[in-house]
């Protein structure tokens, strides 16, 4: 992201009047590093928020205390999200995170798409849609969509089910290529 996109973002934050964990890899910042933040950035994060460079990702969604989560969507942090039952604010940047994004707004309606928007005003909004003016519907398609994630992985679900078909065909590739090599494979 640009430094500009980092303020915007920051400004929405702080501006949503919640607290917040923000997950900024020093390598995600394109152009100036921390120099010259505006002072009521400053103020407004220690009142309310943390920045830290990384945090383990799976552990803070399953945390009770987290709201939403606002991310790039790729499809990893789209399903840990899925999976904790935590709402999203999607920002979209390249690949399948369009995609996702579409999908967790449009078609499961766990969350919202920022599409290509990087603006503070939209950032605020979207953070009180999903923490109040909203809440209670996404969380409901949330915890609909964890359920069915986390039975899709238990015995007889449907991921299981696939791989233990990919797992059992893996192994009679293996059994018929020792067969016609007489050798192991």
């Amino acid at each position: 992201m640009t430094r500009e996109q980092l303020i915007e973002i920051w400004y929405g934050l702080v501006n949503s009047k919640r607290r917040f964990l923000w997950i900024v890899r020093p390598d995600s910042v394109v152009g100036h590093g921390g120099e010259d933040i505006p002072q009521e950035l400053i103020e407004g994060t220690k009142e309310r928020g943390y920045l830290v460079d990384w945090a383990p990702q799976e552990e803070v969604l399953a945390h009770w205390a987290i709201g939403g989560f606002l991310t790039h969507s790729g499809w990893n942090s789209t399903l840990e999200s899925l999976v904790a039952g935590v709402p999203m604010i999607c920002w979209p940047y390249f690949a399948d995170q369009q995609v996702n994004s579409r999908y967790v707004g449009e078609v499961w309606k766990v969350g919202l798409d920022m599409k290509d928007v990087c603006d503070r005003n939209v950032v605020e909004r979207m953070i009180n849609d999903i923490m109040e003016e909203k809440r209670e519907e996404f969380v409901k398609s949330a915890r609909e969509m964890a359920k069915l994630a986390k039975e899709s992985v238990g015995v007889g679900g449907s991921s299981y089910c696939n791989l233990d078909r990919l797992i059992e065909d893996i192994r009679l590739m293996s059994l018929k290529m020792k067969d016609r090599d007489g050798q192991e494979p």
